[in-house]
């Protein structure tokens, strides 16, 4: 090193050719101090929702799934490392997580099953032969009155007279696939069902369950899966999520 640059050094002015240190504030990659991900922002955002919610749709987080689909394939390898299978519907413009089971691999279970309660089941058989109905018959949607839905799950409860503890329990059970978006409250008492109770109720398991009603005994002992360790406060927007984050 010359004496010119010698001197340059010592009063602060770096020769040239050196690559000036860029302080973290001003790093775009990193997001937090000792972030080590490689992922951008947004795409964090949209992995994340995927392990809090049950799903992300197109009709209620549109961002996110222009953001799931231009990065499907780094945001399914994070998921499969971590033992969860990734399942995009392009047709109903849902995306959901599925825990990934192998009888010939020692896979640990990060996201555990929880049932549907036996009001919510009933009030899901309900909801689903509706929406089966209605697009059978080519109607775009399907919608239910809270007074009609309550009354054809009741007929399944041995109601004394004046007990109000099934209704309590339908109630509790419209709330919970509400705020998991299996419904929507378009008006006081009324309800859109989306497409969504097709991805948790399947026609086989429909079926299944319509035997089990029909059977006096009530030992089918059929079980629905309600879903894997999500966000108990149900789907957000985007703008939702933002606010929350903000």
């Amino acid at each position: 090193m010359t004496e010119t640059e010698t001197e340059a050094v010592a009063y602060g002015s770096e020769p040239e050719g050196f690559i000036e240190p860029v302080s973290m504030e001003d790093d775009p990659t990193e997001l937090f101090v000792g972030d080590r991900g490689v992922l951008d922002a947004d795409v964090r955002r949209v992995l994340v929702q995927l392990l809090r919610r049950r799903f992300i749709t197109a009709e209620r987080s549109p961002r996110q799934w222009r953001t799931l689909l231009d990065h499907q394939a780094v945001i399914e390898s994070r998921l499969h490392d971590l033992f969860v299978r990734l399942v995009v519907d392009h047709d109903r413009g849902i995306a959901y997580k599925r825990q990934v089971r192998s009888e010939e691999l020692d896979v640990p279970v990060l996201l555990k099953d929880d049932a549907y309660s036996r009001a919510e089941t009933l009030v899901l058989v309900h909801l689903r032969t509706v929406f089966q109905r209605e697009r059978g018959a080519g109607e775009s949607s399907a919608r239910v009155d809270a007074d009609e839905l309550e009354q054809t799950v009741l007929t399944y409860f041995d109601v004394a007279s004046g007990d109000a503890a099934p209704r309590r329990e339908i109630r509790r059970a419209v709330e919970r696939l509400a705020r998991e978006g299996l419904i929507e409250e378009e008006s006081e008492d009324r309800y859109r069902i989306t497409p969504l109770v097709e991805i948790v109720l399947s026609v086989e398991k429909l079926t299944e369950l319509k035997a089990w009603l029909k059977d006096p005994t009530g030992t089918s002992g059929v079980e629905v899966i309600g879903d894997d360790a999500d966000d108990p406060d149900g789907p957000e927007s985007d703008d939702e999520a933002e606010e929350t984050e903000r």
